[in-house]
């Protein structure tokens, strides 16, 4: 049963009433509801089909925005809602499809601009830099300085490429500040982009006062670039402060999944060997469906490098090589990456011949990475001893192998193998080779120097000269370098080192008298002191210096300490410093084994028994011998203090 006619307009036009209304209030859920009740009578109006695609999209809903479209064949009509809606399904390259295949020439602004977008998404960075620079030479709105940021933005990723000129953009708002700071990044001028980015957090901080907005507003602003400086003062060396930054970011747990992935990623790489823990909770932050889709190719590429990297350092044998092969697949230009680490398991495994035929396959099929490839392998073979194997991979390098670095690293494993001569003949071969290609790459000048001076020790003069003549090209001033030539053709050649020590300076421009007489009576016995002291005493002082007459300095003699007690009428012990056992007042023990030993009753020898026979006084007449009596020597000045001698203390000891 159909409804009356002015009842379906009474109630379209109150619906659309509605649809105004809250569209302006931006109550998008309840202008749904007002579309529904205009689609309920008519279910072909083309404004409310419209209407409802659009609060859908205002509500987020793209999934269902897109769907309803499809449903009702809207397509043609409405391209804009349909790319965007793609667009913001992480669907570019479909979005891009729908706009190019819509038959609108010339596309309009909108269109235009959602494009742009796109192509930033899809990583087409310089179509989408061209976009960009077309929109704003013909649009004059108040969107200008967006435009303008998101041109810069595009520069900054442009920057990555070294050998693209980038044209000088303007720098006003913090964002463009912020964008300035990345060219700056990836053109590794860190330095640069510090500063730039310590200007953009100070202009953010007092932009964002004057529009008042919250604490929180502010913080969710000023994360993307404080992670920004993090990276700047980590490539600077600046670790602790590069973490404290990404420490902070993810304790407030910011929304945009993007600075979780990076903040994570960059404290992983700080972080090493160190907090494995931690570190595993960080990369599965890192490597979230969330963060995937917003997350460009070049950091997706080194979340999922520093993966295998940390699997590795955690000794997950199976896991690094499973991971690997998962990175091979996704990234096919990481395979060397890969390989380094597989290699480098298979050898913390003790498996070194699996990992040298990984390297010597990949070697064969891929000349471009050969001669890096043929470096691990010399990295492997040194680290089993086996020096000579390395030697004769680096001598098959042909003439690559002429490199000042690996010149010298053949020096060293020749001389590690005490092969001298072959360090030589390889130091003359080089020499040779460089003067008949006459080839400069770069600053060649230690090579040379350090070829003369081992030829010159091994005798080998006409090559040291050839050497030294080189370096003279390089710097013909070095008279350092012109007196080791001389030297050098002084023993073949006498009448070149004659010539050649004409360029040398005179004896007379290089010191003057007054630095010679110095040098010749200055005692070389002194100390550096005496002969500062000497040096000063010689200098004369200028008439019209008033002279200061020095006072001498009379060192006093001190009296000597007396001991305690001194009797000065007692003359002092002479055998007062002597040992005690070597005075003559010692009591030595008796020699059992003595030949006199005195014998018979009372242990005395009959011989001597009337002698020492006391009470016999007759025999104490003139011939008798005295009776040697023992007398105290004097003591001494230290000895007549200690009368009682050693007193025994209470509770204590001696």
């Amino acid at each position: 049963m159909s409804k009356d006619p002015n009842q379906k307009e009474a109630i379209i036009k109150a619906a659309y009433a509605d649809i105004n209304k809250f569209g302006q209030n931006g109550e998008y859920d309840k202008a749904v509801k007002a579309v529904n009740r205009i689609l309920g009578v008519a279910p072909d109006d083309q404004t409310a089909l419209h209407c409802k695609v659009v609060c859908l999209i205002q509500l987020s809903k793209f999934e269902e925005a897109y769907k309803f479209i499809e449903k009702n064949k809207l397509s043609s009509s409405l391209v804009l809602e349909k790319a965007y809606s793609e667009y913001r399904l992480n669907k570019p390259e479909q979005a891009l499809k729908t706009i190019d295949n819509a038959g609108i020439n010339p596309l309009p602004d909108s269109l235009k601009e959602l494009r742009t977008q796109v192509l930033y998404r899809l990583e087409r960075y310089e179509e989408c830099f061209d976009a960009y620079k077309e929109i704003i030479k013909n649009t004059n709105d108040e969107y200008e300085n967006e435009r303008r940021t998101n041109l810069s933005a595009v520069a900054a990723n442009l920057a990555i490429d070294k050998n693209k000129e980038i044209p000088e953009l303007p720098e006003e708002t913090y964002e463009q500040y912020y964008n300035a700071a990345c060219i700056a990044s990836n053109r590794q001028k860190y330095a640069e982009a510090e500063k730039k980015l310590r200007a953009s957090e100070k202009l953010c901080r007092e932009t964002l006062e004057e529009d008042g907005v919250t604490e929180e507003e502010m913080r969710e602003e000023l994360e993307p670039i404080r992670v920004q400086l993090g990276y700047c003062l980590q490539m600077q060396g600046k670790l602790k402060e590069a973490a404290i930054i990404y420490a902070e970011c993810l304790r407030n747990k910011p929304k945009d999944p993007v600075l979780v992935a990076v903040a994570s990623n960059n404290s992983i790489v700080i972080n090493k060997d160190q907090n494995v823990f931690d570190s595993k909770k960080k990369i599965r932050s890192a490597m979230s469906d969330a963060c995937e889709s917003k997350l460009t190719s070049r950091q997706k590429k080194a979340i999922a490098l520093n993966n295998c990297l940390l699997a590795f350092l955690t000794n997950s044998s199976d896991q690094v090589q499973q991971l690997c092969q998962k990175l091979v697949q996704s990234y096919p230009d990481l395979e060397f990456q890969t390989l380094l680490i597989q290699c480098s398991q298979l050898t913390k495994d003790k498996r070194q011949k699996e990992a040298l035929e990984l390297l010597n396959k990949y070697a064969k099929v891929h000349k471009e990475n050969a001669f890096a490839s043929k470096f691990a392998v010399v990295q492997l073979l040194l680290s089993q001893g086996s020096r000579k194997e390395a030697i004769d991979v680096l001598l098959s390098l042909g003439e690559q192998m002429y490199k000042p670095g690996i010149i010298s690293a053949l020096v060293t494993l020749y001389l590690g193998t005490d092969n001298k001569p072959a360090a030589s003949e390889l130091l003359k071969s080089a020499v040779e080779w460089y003067k008949m290609n006459n080839v400069s790459s770069g600053d060649l000048s230690d090579m040379w120097r350090q070829a003369a001076e081992f030829h010159l020790r091994g005798g080998a003069s006409e090559t040291a000269a050839s050497s030294l003549e080189e370096l003279l090209k390089l710097n013909a001033n070095d008279m350092k370098v012109l007196a080791q030539l001389v030297i050098a053709y002084a023993q073949f050649n006498p009448k070149r080192a004659l010539e050649l020590s004409k360029r040398l300076p005179k004896l007379e421009t290089l010191t003057t008298a007054s630095e010679i007489d110095a040098l010749e009576s200055a005692n070389w016995v002194m100390s550096t002191k005496a002969v500062k002291k000497s040096a000063n005493a010689k200098i004369e002082p200028s008439p019209s210096t008033p002279v200061v007459e020095k006072k001498k300095n009379r060192n006093r003699k001190r009296k000597g300490k007396l001991p305690k007690n001194y009797n000065a009428e007692v003359a002092p012990d002479p055998e007062r410093w002597l040992p005690k056992y070597e005075r003559t007042g010692f009591r030595k023990k008796r020699d059992r084994r003595a030949k006199d030993i005195i014998k018979g009753s009372q242990g005395m020898a009959s011989g001597a028994a009337e002698q020492y026979d006391m009470s016999n006084r007759a025999n104490l007449g003139k011939n008798s011998p005295a009776t040697p009596v023992y007398q105290e020597p004097t003591p001494g000045p230290r000895q007549q203090h200690r009368k009682g001698g050693h007193k025994k203390k209470k509770g204590g000891r001696f």
